[in-house]
């Protein structure tokens, strides 16, 4: 009998976000504020467990929900940024480059363990919290897991994970 190698994967109307952000790049330069309406797909590799599943389709997909969701309609902004300084102010979050400054409600922002907002460690950042969602529910790690983060068509960045 042949080997065989095992993956699901999600991808939903549902698993997507709109938001804004700004990146810095080549040392000193720092985009302008601009959004997207990104969509997030997820790929599970593994054996299959007593139910002949990688992972549960309806499980991974809520939990992926569940993040997209805790970022949709916000500002994101990188938290360990060498060049950009966020720090809360009164009611509002303050990013801070160079002469240049924005000031946004609180609650209107994520402030994200990243160093910069791109699709790569959005991904990357996604791709964390859905193996430590998974070890809470008690699922075992599985051989990898693939998050992809696509901007707009056809521009999308993916990370593959190996616990």
């Amino acid at each position: 009998m042949p080997s065989a190698a095992y993956k699901v994967r999600v991808t939903k109307d549902e698993l997507v976000f709109s938001s804004g952000h700004f990146i810095t790049f080549d040392g000193d330069h720092c985009e302008r504020i601009h959004g997207h309406n990104y969509r997030v797909a997820v790929e599970v590799d593994g054996p299959l467990d007593a139910n002949d599943y990688v992972v549960d389709f309806i499980a991974l997909r809520d939990m992926t929900r569940n993040l997209v969701n805790e970022l949709d309609h916000r500002m994101l902004l990188p938290g360990e940024s060498p060049r950009i300084r966020v720090a809360v102010e009164g009611p509002n979050t303050v990013a801070r480059y160079e002469d240049r400054f924005w000031s946004f409600p609180s609650d209107e922002c994520v402030v994200l363990p990243l160093a910069n907002t791109t699709a790569e460690l959005l991904a990357h950042y996604l791709g964390v919290r859905l193996l430590a969602d998974m070890k809470t529910r008690g699922w075992a790690d599985p051989q990898a897991i693939r998050v992809e983060v696509e901007e707009c068509f056809g521009q999308s960045a993916e990370v593959q994970l190996i616990p």
